[in-house]
């Protein structure tokens, strides 16, 4: 078999703010990233200032073709797309004409048109089992992966991120597609060991409701009233809707009616759950800080997880810093989108059996 060098010149399609490549770089030197997000697109370059950031709709030919030239001048032997999942869905309740449905056709086109050595391509749990229109028909997008980019080993796998080192669960489908000259790239091997919250960020300052830090990014959001006063009431691991009198309710007394994600402090002893866009928000899922049991039996730290909080759990290193324009709520957005850097650093680690 084939084998090849590390470092691979890379693509990255939808790349958000580049939460993804944090620890990539012994393996993959990004050249060439696409973002759609102007904002975003600024935010990565000034992560990553070498990277030719190219800004703009994949859909649109122009920008496209610039992405696929440039790629091209870099030689790059790498591609790792990320595409949005809004527009897919499961047979049957997908909306035909989706502009959403074609972006995983332009990263097959990358693809072909690139002719990387390795690809990976991470979304939703469902993705390989989701449909698509192509060429008038509905097909599977696994199969249309296999029937498209046969020039490729193409292996469709189920990861959470906390198996991973990362203190967070997010499974995640993650393809992993590697030349026929070369062998087949195969999923990393599991940690042994889980990392919990309470491993995780335990360390940090309890704060409560508006209360600062001298920690970076480590300062609590003023919360609501209400919200305090049911979240004091709410033990590690549950929802104030479980409270007999400090449940969610309106300012007339009538009760919320909710999930049980939602008011909800996170468990100490496992990693935190999946976090999501809207982190910043207690109504939100899953996001209360655990808190602690005070003398009085009430709970401390009524209050969604700080920015520092949701970057430690999201595996980011500690070195990590934002623009300095950058709002936290732009920052929690891009977070709670961004796959977690351990886990791609975990599945690009396993390219060491490929190559030299």
């Amino acid at each position: 078999m084939k084998r090849i060098k590390l470092p691979l010149k890379g693509l990255s399609l939808f790349a958000n703010v580049g939460i993804a490549e944090a620890y990539i770089k012994k393996y993959v030197d990004i050249k060439v990233a696409n973002e759609l997000v102007e904002k975003r697109a600024k935010f990565y370059s000034e992560l990553y200032p070498s990277t030719n950031m190219i800004c703009g709709n994949i859909l649109d030919n122009i920008i496209f073709d610039k992405i696929i030239r440039s790629s091209l001048k870099e030689k790059c032997d790498f591609i790792m797309a990320t595409p949005p999942c809004q527009g897919m869905s499961i047979a049957g309740k997908m909306e035909q004409d989706d502009p959403r449905n074609f972006l995983i056709i332009k990263v097959v086109e990358a693809i072909k048109l690139v002719k990387p050595k390795y690809f990976l391509i991470e979304n939703v749990q469902k993705m390989p089992k989701t449909y698509i229109k192509f060429k008038g028909k509905k097909i599977k997008i696994s199969d249309f992966l296999i029937n498209e980019l046969s020039d490729y080993n193409v292996n469709f796998c189920l990861l959470d991120a906390a198996d991973f080192g990362t203190p967070q669960t997010r499974k995640r489908s993650i393809t992993l597609g590697s030349a026929i000259n070369l062998k087949i790239w195969n999923e990393p091997i599991k940690s042994n060991k889980l990392i919990s919250v309470r491993d995780a960020i335990s360390h940090l300052p309890s704060l409560e409701s508006n209360e600062k830090s001298r920690i970076k990014y480590h300062s609590a959001k003023k919360q609501n009233d209400r919200h305090i006063l049911w979240l004091k009431n709410t033990p590690t691991g549950k929802t104030a809707f479980e409270n007999k009198i400090h449940f969610p309710k309106k300012s007339d007394g009538t009760k919320i009616k909710g999930f049980k994600t939602t008011y909800k402090r996170i468990e100490w002893d496992k990693p935190a759950p999946t976090i999501t866009t809207c982190n910043g928000a207690i109504s939100s899922q899953n996001n209360g800080h655990p808190g602690r049991l005070k003398e009085n039996g009430e709970y401390s730290d009524a209050r969604v997880l700080t920015l520092k909080e949701i970057l430690i759990l999201s595996g980011l290193p500690d070195k990590w810093k934002a623009p300095e324009w950058a709002s936290e709520n732009m920052i929690r957005e891009v977070i709670g989108e961004g796959v977690p850097p351990r886990l791609i650093e975990s599945i690009l680690a396993n390219l060491d059996s490929n190559v030299s």
